[in-house]
């Protein structure tokens, strides 16, 4: 088994996400997430590859009991550190691999979330059997990735139509599934901070929420926040922004057995 741990990319990322995460985070996937866990104050979740925490932070600020756990542990001390005195009742952090959580209790938890972390998980149906075990019946479990139709690294682009002055979202390759070397750093350290994302279609998610007994729900595609400048190209730029979906957000469901 491929181990993904971030380890050697953990003090880039953390000085990235901060405390609030990204402005992605802040202004699209965190209040995203939220609306459609739809969360009740008490309620126990669980962050499957939760990072440095930016996450499972505004969970706890939603009145929910948070367990993260992520493989990487300088990401998990990142958390911790980032976690203010007072608030650790509610909210703790533990080193553990997705693929094989940690025993926290069968059925100990309300819901769950593996936010823009799952494309970078090799193989997912065991995480996904994995939060069904954890889930209690009713449980909800929503994930967040890169939108699998439009994003695929080095397989997708903008393309400029000149005579419409329209930008398309231009595709090589969708269904085969694929690992990506990642260069995080490619001006700075070129080759020395690459990670991997592992493109799948849709379908590969859908598959392993099933096989796992979760029932998917809910499906939602998020737009960039984010607007051009005024400029020539700003029109067509906000445009395809609005269109073309960043991330794809699912939400499934362990159903009380019959």
């Amino acid at each position: 088994m491929i181990q993904d741990s971030w380890d050697h990319v953990a003090p880039w990322y953390d000085s990235l996400a901060a405390d609030q995460g990204s402005d992605y985070h802040r202004s699209v996937v965190i209040p995203g997430v939220i609306q459609l866990l739809a969360p009740t104050p008490g309620q126990s979740v669980l962050d499957v590859a939760c990072g440095q925490g930016a996450v499972a932070r505004a969970l706890q600020e939603a009145a929910c009991t948070v367990v993260g756990v992520d493989l990487s542990r300088r990401l998990i001390d990142a958390a911790r550190k980032r976690t203010r005195a007072g608030r650790s009742q509610s909210l703790r952090f533990v080193v553990g691999d997705a693929r094989k959580l940690p025993d926290l209790g069968q059925s100990a938890f309300d819901a769950a979330v593996c936010v823009l972390a799952m494309q970078n998980i090799d193989p997912i149906e065991p995480v996904f059997a994995g939060v069904a075990r954890l889930l209690r019946p009713g449980g909800r479990f929503v994930i967040v990735v890169n939108h699998p139709a439009f994003r695929i690294p080095r397989q997708s682009r903008w393309k400029l139509d000149e005579g419409r002055r329209l930008l398309a979202r231009e595709v090589d390759s969708y269904l085969s599934p694929m690992k990506i070397p990642i260069d995080m750093r490619p001006f700075r350290r070129p080759g020395r901070s690459v990670t991997y994302t592992h493109h799948r279609p849709l379908q590969a998610y859908v598959g392993a929420a099933a096989d796992s007994g979760l029932t998917i729900d809910a499906l939602e595609e998020w737009p960039s926040h984010r607007s051009s400048q005024p400029g020539p190209m700003a029109r067509a730029e906000n445009r395809a922004r609005s269109e073309i979906p960043l991330f794809l957000a699912v939400r499934a469901v362990r159903l009380p057995p019959p």
